[in-house]
């Protein structure tokens, strides 16, 4: 089963990088509580050196921009954060330079995780999680090999 939806992701992640590139960030962020809010977070290729761009959900939370690594630490660009901490990310507000940094056991930190997923529109749902009435019980258990990155967004590019 998480085979067939990291599939359907990678299709629609796809999708998003097109729409971003495109320009039209603000218009993939148009419905929230549907669709998500989505933007980029462009990594360094931890084998290659490359620059390597990626759609992902997030939450803003106490002014820095939080998300989760839905598929663990087998996602790339978890990998590649861990090897070289210096990201781009694509807001609707602009392009930043940010700091990522792996946030403690996502256990410690449901709140924020919760809000991520909140703000995940129906990624939550199609990963099983009805962010709004899960307890935090079945959350931690769900999300028990998420990874929460906190990006401190350093200055605008």
């Amino acid at each position: 089963m998480q085979n067939g939806v990291r599939k359907t992701f990678k299709l629609i992640n796809r999708l998003m990088l097109c729409m971003w590139r495109l320009g039209w960030g603000k218009l993939v962020n148009f419905w929230p509580a549907v669709v998500g809010r989505i933007m980029v977070v462009t990594t360094t290729g931890r084998k290659s050196g490359q620059l390597r761009q990626t759609p992902v959900n997030y939450a803003i939370i106490e002014g820095d921009v939080f998300c989760v690594a839905g598929f663990g630490s087998v996602s790339d660009w978890y990998r590649n954060i861990c090897c070289s901490p210096e990201v781009e990310v694509w807001l609707p507000d602009g392009k930043w330079h940010a700091r990522a940094e792996e946030v403690g056991p996502v256990s410690a930190h449901l709140p924020w995780v919760r809000q991520v997923l909140i703000c995940s529109g129906f990624a939550a749902f199609a990963a099983g999680a009805n962010p709004y009435r899960i307890s935090d019980v079945h959350l931690a258990e769900l999300c028990r090999d998420y990874r929460l990155i906190r990006l401190h967004r350093l200055k605008k590019t």
